[in-house]
């Protein structure tokens, strides 16, 4: 036996192999991700049935709130591809702005579908001046990203001015423009809604939130949610995506392996302001949406920028935020504020399940956090019978905050992600 120290570990006897960790099968993204909607429809069926607020699953509530991810979910990808390759895009917002008022532009003349590629250039635009910016000429990309927020939002208001004005005679607003045209299951339809009104425990909550997702659904709907698992198999099974990925890990390596790392920074970032563009596209081409407004987009880039880093930036994970969002939103709007005093209920029950999880996983601080926020989240609940009406379309999004800091994860982002590059920096 050889002499071991307080310090050292012992040393095995000569031909005695050593022990083997025994290693924890990991569980792959796409499980994980239906595990936590299985919980989160579980919770929401439980809320529902003991608040007897049905808004809380019910397919109208389901298909308001997917409408209301979309814008959230294509700025959290073009996010997602701009950092990934080293981009930070704080101006997805601005983006946005200048896809909704291209949106309206190309299908007042054209169609919706002019109207979606209108969207798509002008947002790509945007982030074509923000690759100038930022890669070109190394200009911090924060100052950047809100240089182009201002500069979308006045070029937007310009524009109205000097196309909308002269035809609807409201400079804020354009004119009617056509809507995509909505298609849906009907026959698995009528049977989900068959079972949603039996009001069964589990079966009609599930029904109902299923309902929702395959009714009235717009073919723009669903070219956003493709794009979730088409980003995945670009940017992490393809060479190109393997390159751009290594730009924004270390863009002097990739250059010395011969990737040129200015050309896939300015890719990604026209599909970044692309994928923005289509986000605003959402908010004026779909029904049930307004036409173009000012100031329409009330935010929606920072947020899909939140849900891009909540979903540590993978596709999967911000699919999560973005449907998170959505659904607060969506909630206030096609139940008032007796739903979101039941969603507060839910919340509750939801923070339980994830402290439970932070302390399987020996995260104390979470799982202390978690304890706080249901807390006060019961407290509201408890002590007031109705929401004022003035915070209802905010308590959702506070609630949705409170869940996203207590479920927070490590966060990985890439490891050059907003540091300057210059060609040739590593000869």
């Amino acid at each position: 036996m050889t002499a071991t120290t307080e310090f050292s570990r012992p040393e095995p006897e000569s031909g005695t192999p050593m022990p083997k960790r025994r290693r924890v099968p990991r569980i792959p993204g796409w499980a994980r991700g239906v595990i936590w909607a299985v919980v989160a429809i579980v919770v929401m069926s439980t809320a529902s049935y003991s608040t007897g607020v049905a808004a809380l699953t019910s397919s109208n509530t389901a298909s308001t709130a997917l409408r209301l991810a979309l814008p959230i979910l294509l700025c959290a990808l073009g996010g997602l591809w701009a950092e990934r390759a080293g981009v930070v895009n704080i101006g997805l917002e601005g983006m946005m702005i200048l896809g909704t008022w291209g949106a309206a532009w190309g299908a007042y003349y054209g169609g919706v579908w002019v109207g979606l590629i209108a969207a798509i250039v002008f947002g790509a635009l945007g982030g074509l001046l923000h690759a100038v910016a930022t890669v070109t000429f190394n200009v911090n990309h924060i100052v950047s990203g809100v240089a182009i927020n201002l500069l979308g939002l006045g070029v937007a208001k310009y524009l109205a001015n000097l196309i909308f004005e002269p035809i609807s005679g409201n400079p804020r607003q354009s004119p009617p423009v056509p809507k995509f045209d909505t298609y849906s299951a009907s026959g698995l339809s009528d049977w989900l809604g068959s079972l949603e009104n039996e009001q069964r425990v589990g079966i009609s909550d599930v029904a109902g939130v299923l309902r929702g997702l395959v009714t009235g659904v717009a073919p723009l709907t669903m070219i956003a949610i493709l794009l979730v698992p088409i980003s995945y198999y670009v940017l992490w099974r393809t060479r190109f995506g393997l390159r751009l990925r290594s730009c924004g890990e270390n863009p002097v390596a990739a250059e010395s392996l011969g990737v040129n790392v200015y050309r896939h920074k300015y890719v990604a970032m026209l599909i970044s302001g692309g994928f923005a563009g289509m986000g605003g596209a959402s908010l004026v081409l779909l029904k049930g949406g307004a036409d173009y407004l000012e100031n329409q987009t009330n935010g929606r880039g920072y947020i899909g920028l939140a849900a891009m880093i909540f979903g540590n930036w993978r596709p999967g994970g911000l699919l999560g935020g973005a449907a998170l969002f959505g659904y607060a939103d969506g909630l206030q709007l096609a139940g008032g504020g007796e739903a979101v005093l039941a969603l507060l209920y839910g919340s509750v029950i939801l923070l339980g399940v994830i402290v439970v999880v932070q302390l399987f996983r020996r995260r104390w601080l979470a799982a202390g956090l978690g304890v706080v926020g249901a807390g006060i989240l019961y407290a509201i609940y408890w002590t007031n019978d109705t929401l004022p009406s003035d915070l209802i379309p905010y308590t959702a999004h506070f609630v949705t905050l409170i869940v996203l800091a207590v479920a927070s994860q490590r966060l990985r982002p890439p490891k050059a992600d907003g540091q300057p590059y210059r060609r040739g920096e590593g000869d």
